[in-house]
């Protein structure tokens, strides 16, 4: 078919690594207690991100050890980026705070019995997670635990791979990678990154006294919100391709008086439309399509371009069934459309002042999909001296496992695409794929 789906093929990977060690910033760093914003304190935001990248051997840096570039980058790193060097203290009413400790990032060091061309001529999730970062006892929680956990695995062709776990309550997927793209630029002889880190969390913190001024579907709460995929507890999940034939296929289906529309909005309302129609919900259901915006620039003036805290909103599109279903793909668009022209720096205000006043609700996730766009956070950017990582992007889907995220992806002839994992229970996968696959036939 012309869209290109990769079925999950287990690799086995045997690891041998260190007992985790402790990096320090390479200079002493202010002891403080830094307060974190209201939206980055949010239940759906307290869990673990893990993320990976994969990086090919390089001739010229045959003398040099990944290991030591990466772990010695990192210690330099942290002297600007001191608050991932502390933990995290709760305050009243739940609120978190940075304790600036300097007590160190876990690291650890392994090596792998395979080769980057084990992992296939296409590199995509799901990963060997269990392998590539080790999960430490004790360290899942918020409160009191490391915020950064990195792992670097040598692989026997020369490459190695990084696999990072940040807490997501302290930075979102901008801000994790500036921190990596900064500790590209230490391992790469670098005094100091480019791009200097911002705290300004002072910015998003909920107003006195607050006004919540929109309602926000995205946290209405639900007595089934535990539930995903429509109930279902065991999902597969596949990825997909999208490259500039299948973009075209889909575009043929949007009415030509629609114009206002993004690759990303294009992409949400045909995978929105098509998961729909395959977990056979009720016509008059309520669905959600949740997405995530970077917010950064909806400020007046903008959040400054080294802020690496969590300036996202995450919108609801709300809509029946049988009306996503049933109506051609220019009424999801348009939906969509209307949705995002609401975020503005009212709209996040309103938002921070939602969690101070509501104990900081979780995201709805009850017959939702929620989709990210992370083809712009810099994860293909990360360079340590060996280049570019030949993938990087999120190693998980986080705290919703039946989310997709939108990632940049090369195919083996080279071609820039789109790569979508998508996961859902076995029987809707099928009707999925040939929901997809009616709408791909140009």
């Amino acid at each position: 078919m012309a869209l290109m789906d990769k079925k999950i093929t287990p690799l086995e990977v045997k690891v041998t690594r260190t007992e985790p060690y402790i990096v320090c910033p390479a200079q002493p760093t202010p002891r403080e207690q830094k307060m974190l914003s209201d939206i980055d304190d949010q239940e759906g935001l307290r869990f673990q991100m893990p993320a990976i990248m994969f990086y090919k051997a390089d001739p010229l840096m045959n003398e040099k050890d990944p290991v030591k570039v990466v772990k010695d980058a990192l210690a330099k790193a942290l002297v600007f980026y001191y608050p991932f060097a502390g933990r995290l203290v709760e305050g009243p009413n739940r609120k978190l705070i940075v304790d600036c400790t300097g007590e160190g990032v876990p690291f650890i060091e392994a090596e792998a019995n395979v080769s980057l061309e084990d992992f296939g001529s296409e590199i995509h999730p799901p990963f060997p997670l269990e392998d590539l970062l080790s999960d430490i006892p004790g360290t899942d929680q918020m409160i009191g635990t490391p915020l950064l956990i990195l792992q670097v695995t040598r692989l026997t062709c020369g490459g190695f791979i990084v696999a990072l776990r940040a807490n997501h309550a302290i930075t979102d997927g901008t801000g994790i990678m500036k921190l990596m793209n900064a500790v590209g630029e230490m391992g790469r002889g670098f005094t100091a990154p480019s791009t200097l880190p911002v705290w300004e969390r002072e910015r998003l913190i909920a107003r006195e006294p607050p006004r919540v001024t929109f309602h926000h579907h995205e946290y209405d709460q639900h007595d089934s919100d535990n539930d995903q995929a429509n109930g279902h507890t065991e999902l597969v999940q596949q990825s997909f391709l999208f490259g500039p034939t299948q973009l075209a296929a889909l575009r043929s289906h949007v009415p030509p008086h629609i114009k206002q529309y993004s690759t990303f909005d294009l992409l949400s309302a045909s995978l929105w439309q098509c998961r729909t129609k395959a977990l056979g919900l009720e016509p008059n259901d309520e669905v959600r399509l949740l997405f995530a915006v970077n917010a950064r620039n909806k400020f007046d003036p903008p959040l400054a371009k080294g802020f690496y805290g969590n300036a996202c909103a995450f919108p609801a599109v709300c809509a029946k069934v049988g009306d996503i279903c049933d109506n051609k793909i220019g009424y999801v668009l348009e939906l969509i459309r209307k949705t995002k022209e609401e975020i503005d720096e009212v709209y996040m205000r309103s938002v921070t002042d939602l969690m101070a006043t509501k104990d900081r609700p979780h995201f709805t996730v009850y017959q939702t999909y929620v989709v990210s766009d992370l083809r712009h956070l810099g994860f293909a950017d990360a360079d340590f001296g060996w280049g570019k990582p030949i993938f990087g992007g999120p190693a998980s889907n986080g705290s919703v496992p039946d989310a997709s995220f939108f990632m940049s992806y090369k195919n083996k002839d080279g071609q820039s695409m789109i790569m979508v994992p998508i996961s859902l229970p076995p029987p809707a996968m099928k009707v999925f794929v040939a929901e997809l696959q009616g709408m791909l036939q140009l």
